[in-house]
């Protein structure tokens, strides 16, 4: 259901086995911004299913891991496997893409940004900064594309 008056968004993922990091960009896909983690759990659904309606996003960007070398991780599987739940629970495109060092970056971005150490070691900061990477390296190909 769209909403009056609201723009359309794009959602990133960072699926992981205990959390899943969520980002979203503004409203006229200029940036991305890391906004939620969930828990992979059996509400997932539902809260991301929420987050979708409230936000009116029309496609989803999901973090991709692959080795250094484009080889496949264990983890690839689930994800491959989370597209398909998500693409035949939410009405939502569904694009894949290379999460690569994501991670990595966005834990440097949190030790450059948060004062308290205590709160660098939330892992569920990583998650969302991790989709907030895949979701601005998407939107700046977008971009080049124009």
């Amino acid at each position: 259901m769209v909403k009056e008056n609201s723009y359309q968004r794009i959602m990133a993922i960072d699926y992981g086995e205990k959390r899943i990091g969520i980002a979203l960009t503004d409203p006229l896909l200029i940036f991305a911004y890391p906004y939620k983690t969930f828990l992979n759990d059996e509400k997932f659904f539902d809260n991301i299913a929420g987050v979708i309606e409230d936000k009116n996003v029309t496609k989803i960007i999901l973090g991709l891991p692959l080795k250094e070398n484009g080889e496949e991780y264990a983890l690839t599987k689930s994800v491959l496997a989370f597209k398909l739940n998500l693409e035949s629970k939410l009405s939502v495109e569904v694009l894949l893409r290379d999460e690569r060092y994501t991670s990595s970056i966005a834990q440097n971005v949190i030790i450059q940004s948060v004062n308290k150490k205590s709160k660098r070691k939330d892992k569920s900061l990583i998650d969302r900064g991790a989709a907030a990477i895949i979701l601005e390296d998407y939107l700046n190909e977008l971009k080049k594309k124009q």
